[in-house]
């Protein structure tokens, strides 16, 4: 008798993933990359709907208070011919500008279910900006935004216990924890092993004045056995451009490609995140999962996993950064190997682990 043939593999899931963000420049852009990267062939097929990506067109222009960033908007022709294109059975909606709200707008057109990602709270940050335009136009447009979305996704996604506080109070009706996934570069390519010395630390993201960067520059003039290495652009370019200048244990690179913030931070001993306001704070967990130190704030969204936060120093705003790594510095060699060794596995068990949970969200069926 025959064997009976083998049922065919299942279709891929088709998922859209919408952002306002373009791909790998900022956190969130980032996230959904590595994200798409890692499910991609492996069950989903999932596209990157955003600036840059599927379904560009449209215009953009300079957001009020900082120059650097834009907002982007799509032309709803196209939007409308990709989505229609793509079919998704399931939307991913990840950021509250004018992608994200035509993402809202076809899951419900198409009846699919619609996750929305609460990442940043972009109104929060504004608030940082007293006196700018950003601040007095945009805070109200973020909050209702928010609601907005929130009423129509099946599930909200936040990576915080205050992020999911606020969601909830916004209106969603499920909130799960999500955690954060690693660049496939810094998954697949041995870590540079952990060195004994603190010789050169990094700072790499948005340079801006929520990220207190006056403390990187004040760490460096405290402390001129240190190298200091800043990667990024924002509205306090200018300022760092002038600290590098006069600072001879002070570098600043610019804005770096993935690859390239790979090779810095594989060169850094440690990594800072100075944050006043960090929702997460991607980049450490990158720097965790090269086996780097992690120097964070404690109002940075990642010291709120216990997992990683046993393995990172954490420090309060009323301590200065040069301190922290001074620190630092002072332990036992061992200690610093230590730590930075235990990053390391517990930023690629995190990433397991956060796939395997976007793996069963996305399903179409999946249970509310």
């Amino acid at each position: 008798m025959a064997e009976a043939a083998a049922p065919p593999d299942p279709a891929p899931v088709r998922v859209a993933f919408v952002s306002d963000s373009m791909p790998e420049r900022n956190g969130v852009g980032a996230y959904y990359a590595d994200l798409i990267a890692q499910l991609d062939g492996r069950g989903f097929a999932p596209t990157f709907v955003c600036p840059g990506g599927a379904a560009s067109g449209g215009f953009h222009f300079p957001l009020p208070g900082d120059a650097t960033q834009h907002v982007f908007v799509p032309s709803p022709r196209e939007f409308r011919r990709m989505m229609k294109e793509l079919r998704p059975q399931v939307v991913v909606v990840a950021t509250p500008g004018p992608y994200g709200m035509l993402g809202v707008r076809w899951a419900r057109k198409l009846g699919v279910r619609l996750i929305v990602g609460f990442h940043t709270d972009y109104a929060g940050v504004t608030d940082l900006y007293q006196r700018s335009l950003l601040r007095i136009f945009s805070r109200g447009y973020f909050r209702v935004v928010d609601r907005l979305m929130f009423r129509y996704a099946d599930h909200v996604l936040a990576n915080s216990a205050q992020m999911i506080e606020q969601a909830e109070a916004l209106g969603a009706r499920k909130v799960s924890r999500i955690g954060t996934l690693l660049p496939k570069p810094v998954l697949e390519t041995e870590p540079v092993p952990p060195r004994p010395k603190l010789d050169q630390v990094l700072f790499a993201g948005r340079l801006a004045m929520e990220k207190r960067l006056h403390t990187v520059i004040e760490a460096a003039e405290k402390l001129p056995g240190i190298r200091f290495v800043i990667a990024g652009d924002g509205p306090l370019k200018k300022d760092i451009e002038n600290a590098a200048s006069r600072l001879s244990n002070l570098a600043y690179l610019g804005w770096l490609s993935r690859p390239q913030l790979l090779a810095q931070m594989d060169a850094a001993d440690a990594l800072v995140l100075p944050s006043e306001l960090e929702s997460f704070g991607n980049v450490a967990l990158e720097a965790m999962g090269r086996g780097r130190i992690a120097v964070v704030t404690d109002t940075c969204g990642i010291v709120n996993w216990p997992e990683l936060a046993e393995h990172m120093v954490i420090f309060g705003l009323d301590t200065p950064l040069w301190q922290a790594l001074e620190d630092v510095g002072d332990w036992p060699d061992a200690r610093r190997i230590a730590l930075a060794e235990g990053a390391c596995r517990a930023a690629r068990e995190l990433n397991r682990t956060s796939l395997d949970q976007w793996r069963r969200l996305l399903k179409p069926d999946h249970a509310d």
